[in-house]
């Protein structure tokens, strides 16, 4: 019989449904104490169906507990991706006293008579901590008739101007709409006709304002824009995010339009976006995505349940020569599951390997000092014949991440690949931060400025990992190997 949360790749500290399909997450929202995270779900199926609106909550961004579904299929439609806000000051009149929960999700269905998609922004909201929720009598609230792909809006109070502000994702732009009142809305402007990557159609954004260097006189804001599968290229769908300017009407994008700037170099990271309603004493923008991939997501070799949630990862701003850009790291409350660590200091790997043993839960943090190999990495070996191979290529100055034998691939053509990632050594070092669950792998180089995030399903869990360095030697001034429990208990 197999035991529930320890079926076969079931992720051991990354959020999973307890059964069935999942995908982008949706209303992230923090009150009472409570990280509130929905999500795309099938209740009835392990591959994508009917969108309801899955719901977990969090004191501490790391263990879960699942709660029913929150929103179902109505007259208007299915629930595709949106967001949830805290109505601190009743704008929307839904409530008695005091502030209350208001989702903003597409309700998504076919125009009558017809084959063509419809999709239109419709609320809901909570008076129960987000237990029970009543859907907006007036949905939907905003329609485009001109627009087939017109779904997924990130609302969010712009104090600036004192109104709310919704980010929809239009096909192959962003269109921005404010509000007095989450009812009834307005058009402010249009974003992205030629900017970035249009691969695919653009979905998912998201808009919040960080700090540069941690400087809270200077800021900027960030758009994040996901961008769907397209046969004709490679990765399949990723996200890409902005750095510019916005006023509450018109966001300016600090680079040109050709410049891409990619948040996770991985195949595995989509539809992210990031909590409302952190409280100001803590600051941060943490962010969430969907760790998968739509070019293989329903094909994926997991039976009872599909699709995980990347770590929590705190968001931030650097300047580099290229320009302003965005940082991510694993957000402090892992440090709940992290449990007995090896440390190994002061190591010179030459042309011969180093191994050292592994939990099945791990994570390992390493920084290398370039002497005169060409490349450098390690190697996390679950079998002889599986493995996966992280390196970095000193002269093309790339992070490279193989999954290629790294487990069962046999469900798409597009999984065994190599993923690369631009990055510069600091002083002739690099940092990796690496977390290793059971079908997961995400790393963090430098601090964060490069992420890879990565499936893979081995036939057993990782035991082992191998240093290396090719055509000379590279010093290794710590190893730390550190132990994580798993969020489902023994």
């Amino acid at each position: 019989m197999t035991v529930k949360y320890k079926e076969k790749f079931r992720p051991q500290f990354h959020f999973t449904p307890e059964a069935n399909w999942m995908n982008d997450p949706n209303g992230m929202v923090f009150f009472n104490d409570e990280y509130h995270l929905f999500y795309q779900y099938h209740p009835h199926g392990t591959t994508w169906g009917p969108m309801h609106w899955g719901h977990a909550v969090s004191k501490d961004l790391v263990h879960w507990e699942q709660l029913p579904i929150a929103l179902a299929p109505d007259e208007h439609g299915a629930i595709f991706s949106g967001s949830a806000v805290v109505d601190w000051n009743n704008t929307s009149g839904f409530f008695d006293s005091g502030p209350g929960l208001v989702a903003i999700y597409t309700s998504a269905d076919n125009y009558p008579d017809s084959d063509r998609p419809r999709q239109r922004q419709s609320l809901a909201y909570s008076k129960d901590n987000g237990r029970t929720w009543e859907i907006y009598e007036g949905n939907p609230v905003l329609s485009d008739v001109n627009i087939t792909d017109y779904r997924d809006p990130k609302v969010f109070w712009h104090h600036e101007t004192n109104q709310w502000l919704m980010i929809l994702a239009t096909g192959q732009t962003v269109m921005m709409y404010t509000s007095p009142n989450l009812i009834d809305w307005e058009f402010a402007s249009e974003f992205g006709h030629k900017a970035g990557s249009h691969d695919g159609v653009w979905e998912c954004p998201d808009l919040f304002k960080l700090p540069i260097d941690g400087d809270e006189n200077k800021q900027k804001w960030v758009m994040l824009v996901s961008i769907g599968d397209n046969p004709e290229f490679k990765e399949g769908s990723r996200t890409q995010y902005f750095v510019g300017e916005f006023d509450g009407t018109t966001f300016v994008n600090d680079n040109s339009d050709e410049v891409v700037l990619w948040l996770d170099y991985g195949r595995d990271n989509y539809a992210g976006v990031s909590w409302s309603d952190i409280p100001e004493e803590d600051g941060r923008r943490i962010y969430i995505g969907w760790m998968s991939n739509w070019r293989y997501a329903n094909q994926v070799p997991t039976k009872e349940w599909r699709s995980a949630m990347t770590l929590p990862r705190e968001l931030s701003l650097t300047s580099t020569v290229d320009g302003v850009r965005l940082v991510q790291k694993p957000v402090e409350e892992i440090d709940a599951i992290r449990e007995g660590s090896a440390v190994y200091e002061g190591l010179t790997i030459e042309n011969n390997n180093s191994s050292y043993d592994l939990s099945e839960l791990t994570e390992i943090t390493v920084e290398f000092e370039k002497q005169n190999g060409t490349s450098y990495g390690l190697v996390i070996q679950s079998s002889p014949e599986e493995k996966i191979l992280i390196s970095y290529d000193v002269a093309k100055e790339r992070l490279l991440v193989d999954r290629t034998v790294s487990g069962d691939n046999s469900f798409s053509e597009s999984f065994a690949i190599v993923q690369e990632a631009p990055l510069k050594m600091k002083n002739g070092n690099l940092k990796l931060q690496i977390f290793v669950d059971t079908s997961s792998i995400e790393v963090f180089a430098n601090d964060g400025e490069v992420a890879v995030t990565s499936l893979f399903f081995p036939n057993e869990t990782a035991k082992q990992v191998s240093l290396f360095s090719k055509e000379g030697s590279t010093n290794v001034p710590v190893l730390k190997l550190t132990e994580l429990a798993s969020i489902w208990g023994k």
